[in-house]
């Protein structure tokens, strides 16, 4: 069912997108964090098309992940768009 996370992998997240590993609260690392999280639901579903509670917190998580890049975009819209840019969203 869901990929659960290990506490290295998250860290590794945070270290790439949020500057450190401690940083759990940047927008970009939670940003980051979100689309590794639907990647996967993604694929899950993809086996598993009747599994409505992984589709109720797929579409939640791109909620939240669209919420936290339309605040980085009012902050900043040049590192909205490299942010974009390195996860690869927006084709």
């Amino acid at each position: 069912m869901a990929e659960y996370l290990s506490k290295e992998k998250v860290a590794e997240i945070f270290k790439e997108y949020g500057g450190s590993e401690s940083n759990t609260g940047s927008a970009k690392g939670q940003v980051a964090l979100f689309t590794y999280r639907i990647k996967g639901l993604s694929e899950h579903l993809q086996a598993n098309k009747k599994d409505h509670s992984c589709r109720r917190t797929l579409l939640s998580l791109v909620g939240k992940r669209k919420r936290l890049l339309n605040f980085i975009a009012q902050r900043d819209i040049n590192e909205y768009r490299e942010l974009i840019e390195r996860l690869g969203l927006r084709k």
